[in-house]
């Protein structure tokens, strides 16, 4: 398998989609790629109890991408060796009344992991700027100040959620959130595979709904608002990563292996020390359990 460079993921300047490919497999089997993350995910679950120890930072890992992209397999297999109480995944759907009773924000808010531990956002603050802004008629029912109609649902409006969606999370980045966001960059053609594989699959029936179709027909528009959304918000702080999301073995991989070689930039995530008195007492505790 090939060295992985996983700067050359990381967006630093303006991208354009549909010259990134959507398929990689580093030069490994699937067999190979199984193992080599296997590996990886052990060491990450190794960095998260020694981070709960620490109990300075907190990790928030968001998953954006077309449906089908892999999302929920890649969170099952990346975080399989984690102890559970160490990470929480949170699937953001349709906002309830409750959520559309608060600003847009507070949902994700609310969600955010503690210190010491990785929360995953399966889709996240960004349907915001996605879904909403393919169909800005969602808008509407937020009940914004000054937003009466569509037609009041303009540019300025969408810079401004950029600007609000930036600042949030310099915020929590300023606050020892530590921020990784990964856009799964599927295929058109292998997203239509798979939705025929669902239809085909019994066992995978319970997945297709029909609104899947209706979306797909907005490819290009959601594509645009990806790359808009991409562009404006990847920030040193809280970058965003363009995966390749054709090989699901391959994806996996990067995802985990981007999470491991960054993280472990953190010299200062290190088990907290005894207290001399501890320290000095040891031997002596160990012989009073010993004798008991």
């Amino acid at each position: 398998m090939k060295n992985i460079d996983t700067t050359s993921y990381r967006v630093e300047q303006p991208i354009q989609l549909n010259s990134i490919k959507t398929y990689e497999d580093l030069h490994a089997s699937e067999k190979e790629l199984k193992k080599y993350l296997k590996k990886i995910r052990i060491k990450l679950g190794k960095f998260q109890d020694v981070m709960y120890a620490h109990d300075k930072y907190s990790v928030l890992i968001c998953l954006q991408g077309m449906d089908t992209s892999g999302k929920d397999s890649l969170i099952r297999e990346v975080f399989k060796a984690f102890n559970v109480r160490g990470v929480e995944v949170y699937s953001f759907k349709v906002p309830t009344d409750l959520e559309r009773s608060h600003d847009y924000l507070w949902r994700h808010y609310i969600a955010l992991p503690q210190k010491g531990k990785f929360g995953v956002f399966n889709r996240t603050h960004y349907e915001n700027v996605l879904v909403t802004r393919v169909h800005p008629e969602y808008i509407l029912s937020e009940h914004i100040p000054g937003i009466h109609s569509v037609k009041d649902i303009d540019e300025v409006f969408w810079e401004k959620r950029f600007t609000q969606i930036n600042d949030f999370e310099k915020h929590l980045a300023q606050n020892g959130t530590i921020i990784f966001k990964f856009f799964l960059h599927l295929s058109k053609e292998e997203q239509r595979q798979r939705l025929l594989r669902r239809l085909a699959l019994k066992e995978k029936n319970w997945k297709f709904s029909s609104g899947d179709l209706k979306e797909r027909a907005l490819w290009g528009k959601y594509q645009e608002c990806y790359q808009d959304a991409i562009n404006k918000t990847s920030k040193k702080h809280a970058p965003w990563y363009v995966i390749p999301a054709d090989n699901k073995e391959a994806t996996r991989v990067l995802v985990a292996e981007i999470l491991l070689q960054e993280l472990t930039k953190y010299t200062d995530v290190v088990e907290p020390e005894l207290d001399e008195e501890t320290k000095a007492n040891i031997e002596s505790y160990k012989s009073q359990l010993e004798n008991e």
